[in-house]
């Protein structure tokens, strides 16, 4: 019965505007916000009931105005907790895109029309939750950490906005549905091969701890490997030396989608996106070859990395 009722509520509360998702900035006023009793405010309805009655039947005007008392304190509650929401403002909501499998970090901006200071404001997502936040300056963020699963645009859905202050008897709340587009990239395979050496001038040499070639002895820095000191070279100068090697290496990078054929889709994307990690971590120039899209690159830097995380995330599903 419990669990009816839950799918019920929750069929009901999809009749609360908004309906469809919005642009913002969006206001609470007074046709956006509901408020009904929490389980507290329902007892001491019944409380107040029960003495109501028993005053009346026994004629007794103390225990009357004190009933009445109360009930006005409860009403004046209920004015309150809508005036908590009435006159808040949702901004913007954004967040840096993940892999699929990391926490969204979904930062939502609040600010207020008015001077009055909002108390103990609750956000939720799909029962993620922030509680107790106080709004008493222009504007605050509120930060929500959301589970992700697929690679994708993520699929953001209503958010919650209540309060129970000032005395807990009921909850008023809203809902804003941004029209904001969240973009999840794929998962790197764990245990992915070397990058591929293509397209490069192979006398090109870059510093690296597997290669060959001997590149440099500098000074000994906290973290090397005690494998790298050269011993001989310190013992002369006194002072700790570790070896630098170097390896030849491709100048760019061709990340082909056929030369991973064997593999599945979803495999590609995970060996690909790994792919494009280690080449940005290298500082590697690379060029993104996919199905039915243009050629991305070849470049590196923050901003062709994102674009390449984007065109895998937003391939096909199998």
């Amino acid at each position: 019965m419990r669990r009816g009722w839950g799918a019920r509520w929750q069929q009901l509360q999809h009749l609360a505007r908004p309906r469809r998702p919005e642009h913002l900035p969006c206001r609470f006023d007074r046709r956006r916000i509901y408020v009904l009793p929490t389980r507290f405010g329902l007892f001491v309805a019944a409380l107040l009931s029960a003495m109501l009655l028993g005053a009346l039947n026994y004629n007794n005007n103390p225990a009357l105005l004190l009933a009445l008392l109360l009930a006005t304190v409860s009403i004046a509650s209920a004015i309150s907790s809508h005036l908590q929401l009435s006159g808040l403002q949702v901004d913007a909501v954004s967040a840096e895109p993940v892999t699929a499998g990391a926490p969204l970090r979904l930062r939502i901006s609040l600010s207020r029309a008015d001077t009055r200071a909002r108390r103990g404001l609750q956000v939720e997502h799909e029962g993620v939750a922030a509680f107790g936040h106080l709004i008493d300056s222009d504007q605050i963020e509120v930060d929500l950490e959301l589970p992700t699963h697929r690679r994708g645009w993520f699929d953001l859905a209503r958010i919650r906005i209540a309060t129970t202050q000032p005395l807990g008897l009921v909850r008023a709340w809203s809902w804003v549905w941004p029209e904001t587009p969240l973009l999840v990239y794929a998962a790197p395979e764990t245990h992915a091969p070397a990058l591929p050496e293509s397209g490069g001038d192979p006398l090109h040499t870059r510093v690296h701890a597997s290669g060959d070639e001997l590149h440099q002895l500098r000074p000994y820095r906290a973290g090397d490997p005690v494998r790298s000191i050269a011993w001989k070279h310190s013992a002369r100068r006194d002072t700790l030396l570790v070896r630098e090697y170097e390896k030849p290496v491709g100048v760019e990078i061709v990340l082909d989608w056929w030369h991973l054929a064997p593999l599945g889709t979803e495999a590609r994307i995970a060996r690909m996106a790994r792919w494009i990690d280690l080449a940005e971590r290298e500082g590697r120039r690379y060029t993104l070859k996919l199905p039915g899209q243009p050629v991305l690159g070849p470049g590196n830097g923050s901003a062709h990395h994102h674009l390449c995380q984007r065109a895998l995330a937003l391939l096909p599903h199998d």
